[in-house]
């Protein structure tokens, strides 16, 4: 049977769901409609409902859904039900202050390493992680199972690091280097342009400031 193909889109809403019913959760509230939910989110309860319908459902008529098993679920569909070991590539300060957001771990992912071709980093400790020579990470990435690579390094190197990485065996690569990696389709690479995120902050201000003017 050929698995249904699910947009962009709902993938993308997910984890906003997930983190709501999570705030739901922490306030013991036990279950939700999806006007109730929609009221929150800011999404149309008939879009919340075609968005989990994708995935059977979760509701019942007259009840709504029931927040710690929704959010359970929406977990699983995530992946995060499953833990995740990762290196960072590039120990500047990018690099540091990912290595020391706690919260990773409490979703399944797991820093063991981070990697830098500056000798001054090497050898420290961020978080108890450790800082090694980017000449140490073909071994590091063979020698142990390491699922994702966080690339927090300049522009001009990441293709390449990239393309070692994915030699090596890593599947999937979380790239905030401000350049579009171009790797082979069984590779997962998940962008984070944070100047771009920030020119399109800078457009919708744009646009208020004109519509006061």
């Amino acid at each position: 049977m050929e698995k249904k193909r699910i947009s962009r889109a709902v993938i993308d809403r997910l984890p906003r769901y997930y983190r709501y019913l999570g705030d739901l959760l922490e306030k013991d509230v036990v279950r939700i409609s999806s006007k109730e939910l929609s009221e929150k989110m800011k999404v149309t309860a008939s879009q919340i409902r075609q968005d989990l319908n994708n995935f059977g459902g979760f509701g019942q008529q007259g009840y709504g859904y029931n927040v710690e098993y929704l959010h359970s679920e929406i977990g699983k569909i995530l992946g995060l039900d499953k833990s995740y070991n990762l290196i960072i590539v590039g120990a500047g300060n990018l690099g540091q202050a990912l290595a020391n957001y706690a919260d990773f771990e409490r979703r399944g992912f797991f820093i063991k390493c981070i990697f830098d071709i500056n000798p001054k980093m090497v050898g420290l400790k961020i978080r108890g992680i450790e800082v090694r020579h980017i000449d140490e990470m073909e071994e590091y990435v063979k020698m142990n199972q390491i699922d994702i690579a966080v690339l927090t390094l300049p522009k001009a190197g990441a293709p390449q690091v990239a393309s070692n990485l994915v030699r090596w065996g890593i599947k999937g690569i979380w790239n905030f280097a401000p350049t579009d990696l171009h790797l082979p389709e069984h590779v997962i690479v998940e962008n984070v342009h944070l100047e771009e995120s920030l020119m399109k902050l800078s457009y919708k201000l744009s646009e208020i400031q004109e519509s006061d003017d």
